[in-house]
């Protein structure tokens, strides 16, 4: 069932179906949509606030009443305070794009554990699917890697607010098998290390600018030489990996022989097998 076929089939949602199309109308009179914004905002209901969400999704000609129509929703779903928490989660789950905006809006609502718990959800799920266009996992790897950068404390704050009887994600190393408790947050391991074997170039690449942020662990460690070895003809890919590596002060034990001959300026590998960066 599609997200506007939610709307048509209970009863006395068709009008929402109407305003949904309406909202997301990218000709014609901008004035048309602007009323339907306000028409939703004034409904104030979960529903009405899910439509509203769906602004995200389309652009609009021109580009400054796009923006502005767009900053007009975000405000509405944060006025809307924790009756718009469910929608927006929703619409962060169910869409491929306008997922920035969304996760503007949850971390206007939520604390910063909250967000990045939603976002490595996401992830986790989205790393162990198939997906012909890369932008929804570029936006939420890019989101945690400007906002957040080191997610182990968040991680550990989240863990502490779930439930008695959750399970609770690792801790700092990020290690190990997931949990999907609501409150917990996915392994940053288990999250990251699929999204390093992505079909997209440009994934593999902010996986790794995130990773390069995070405590280094001995899977993650492997994974990164791995990547190395296997992009062989991948500069990009092969550049953000040593520079994560060095980064992190990994080194490459059980690799060299095959790494060192591949080691390109201005990096280098030290007496211990770390990778180095010169100057």
């Amino acid at each position: 069932m599609g997200f506007l076929d939610f709307f048509s089939s209970k009863g006395g949602k068709s009008g929402l179906r109407k305003q949904a199309q309406k909202v997301t109308e990218k000709y014609g009179p901008p004035e048309n949509r602007q009323k339907v914004i306000q028409q939703l905002a004034d409904m104030d209901t979960p529903e009405a606030l899910s439509v509203l969400c769906l602004r995200f999704t389309v652009r609009a000609d021109p580009g400054i009443t796009d923006d502005e129509e767009k900053e007009n929703v975000r405000q509405i779903l944060v006025d809307a305070g924790e009756k718009a928490v469910g929608p927006v989660k929703e619409f962060l789950e169910s869409h491929e794009s306008g997922v920035s905006w969304g996760l503007r809006v949850l971390s206007s609502l939520r604390p910063a554990h909250d967000v990045v718990a939603t976002a490595l959800r996401l992830l986790h799920r989205l790393g162990r699917e198939y997906s012909r266009d890369p932008e929804k996992k570029l936006v939420l790897l890019s989101w945690l890697a400007e906002h957040h950068g080191d997610l182990t404390t968040l991680q550990r704050t989240a863990d502490e607010g779930a439930p008695a009887g959750a399970t609770a994600s690792p801790a700092a190393a990020g290690a190990g098998a997931s949990p999907e408790a609501e409150a917990g947050m996915p392994g940053l391991d288990d999250t990251l290390l699929p999204l390093l074997e992505d079909s997209s170039d440009d994934v593999r690449i902010a996986t790794v600018r995130l990773v390069a942020c995070q405590p280094l662990t001995e899977p993650i460690r492997v994974a990164l030489v791995e990547l190395f070895l296997r992009d062989t003809d991948n500069a990009r890919v092969r550049g953000e990996v040593l520079a994560a590596l060095a980064a992190l002060g990994a080194d490459v034990k059980g690799y060299r022989p095959s790494v060192e001959p591949l080691i390109v300026e201005p990096y280098f590998l030290d007496r211990d097998g770390k990778v180095k960066k010169r100057g």
